[in-house]
């Protein structure tokens, strides 16, 4: 039975796989392909970008960044990218359990002879095969579209792959984040518009924060914890702020099920 759940849910999200890897692909191939402009005209781009508040910089990933280079550039796309991937599991973490229940059809489930925490557990498996499919299309794309545009420049692959190494728990983030506010409220027939709210709203509030100069709300985004820009910079993470995306995840996923192993389930009348 786990196992029905787990290839029903996977088969469920197959467009939504397509769809969201598609995006990825022709959003990396987009902005890569401008990349040889931008290098050509690296001097007038930079003193333009000098005009501009630095706090405006922060907030679009391109303060301190070289974007003739192609770590550089590349970490003002990963931005691009992070976004779709913000997005796709934010959608997911809502669609998991609280779209059943809003449609009437959870209680079919639950009815089954499986435990309520081993469906939560084969929904979750079926969440995260389909974020690791994503994962490796833009691991693939990133690689193809930088070997395809970058005319030979070099670049170091260390920084590349710990941006790329970090789509997993900032996915997981993400996902784990929609389920646990999908389970404090009811009546959710569409994960898309809350999904957008927590998805994009985790960009937005990075970003403001810049503009904002408050640095306290990096705490309650992802965007910061796996800021490109600091990954291309320093060749490596901020551990605390990694940490705390960690502690996010684990904390969500534990009250996820706490509150789904209680919770009532409605039932079509």
């Amino acid at each position: 039975m786990k196992a029905n759940i787990y290839g029903f849910e996977l088969w469920r999200k197959r467009n939504s796989i397509l769809i969201w890897s598609a995006s990825i692909v022709l959003v990396a191939l987009l902005y890569m392909g401008l990349f040889p402009t931008f290098a050509d005209y690296a001097a007038v781009l930079q003193e333009t970008l000098k005009r501009f508040p630095p706090e405006y910089l922060e907030a679009f990933g391109m303060a301190g960044v070289d974007l003739s280079t192609v770590v550089g550039y590349y970490s003002f796309v990963f931005t691009f990218l992070q976004i779709l991937l913000a997005l796709q599991a934010s959608n997911y973490g809502f669609d998991l359990i609280a779209v059943e229940e809003g449609q009437m059809i959870a209680d079919f489930v639950v009815s089954k002879p499986v435990a309520r925490a081993q469906i939560l557990t084969s929904k979750l498996l079926a969440a995260f095969t389909a974020l690791t499919i994503t994962s490796a299309v833009t691991w693939a794309a990133s690689f193809l579209f930088i070997e395809l545009f970058r005319e030979g420049r070099p670049y170091e692959l260390r920084p590349l792959a710990l941006m790329l190494g970090s789509i997993p728990i900032f996915q997981a983030v993400f996902l784990s984040l929609g389920l646990a506010f999908s389970l404090l409220t009811r009546g959710i027939r569409s994960a898309t518009p809350y999904g957008l709210v927590l998805g994009f709203g985790g960009y937005v509030l990075n970003a403001f924060g810049d503009l904002l100069g408050d640095v306290k709300l990096e705490l309650i985004t992802p965007f910061r914890h796996f800021d490109p820009t600091y990954i291309a910079q320093h060749q490596a993470y901020d551990a605390p702020l990694v940490l705390l995306s960690v502690a996010m995840m684990v904390i969500a996923l534990a009250f996820s099920y706490w509150r789904y192993l209680r919770r009532d389930i409605p039932a079509a009348v």
